[in-house]
């Protein structure tokens, strides 16, 4: 898949089949992009599981932290990626070991790694790269 443009279709397609999310690289800071996204998805409905080794066992936005994704203990739909562009390959084959495997992968602004799409998209998981679903949401549901 060509990832410089998404068709507005795509995008909201991915917002409308999503329940279940779990945000790689959540914070507890409420000044962090991550934190401030979460809670947006949460308003919107969404199932927000919050991913950060050194909050684990901590809630973020009153919702337990797990250290990662395989400690979660419901089916994922959606990853939402707010780690920097070297980790996403690690996050993809993280995602690539849990079972069901989730049906999206969604990397943040500024977060591209082509090979690790590549490697997500051979198994079957739709990619979003260099996008935010706060951003997208009010323009293309809301």
């Amino acid at each position: 898949m060509n990832h410089d443009a998404y068709t507005d279709e795509y995008l909201a397609g991915i917002l409308h089949s999503v329940k279940t999310i779990a945000l790689t690289g959540a914070s507890p800071n409420p000044a962090r992009p991550s934190n401030g996204v979460m809670g947006y998805l949460l308003s919107r409905g969404y199932e927000v599981i919050p991913v950060n080794p050194g909050q684990a066992g901590k809630q973020i936005q009153g919702r337990t932290v797990y250290a990662r994704l395989a400690d979660i203990p419901v089916p994922i739909d959606m990853v939402d990626v707010f780690r920097a562009s070297e980790y996403l390959d690690g996050v993809v084959e993280e995602a690539l070991a849990l079972g069901p495997l989730p049906k999206i992968i969604w990397a943040q602004l500024g977060v591209r790694d082509d090979a690790a799409a590549a490697k997500a998209e051979t198994a079957g998981i739709q990619v979003v790269m260099n996008r935010c679903p706060a951003i997208e949401y009010p323009r293309l549901i809301a």
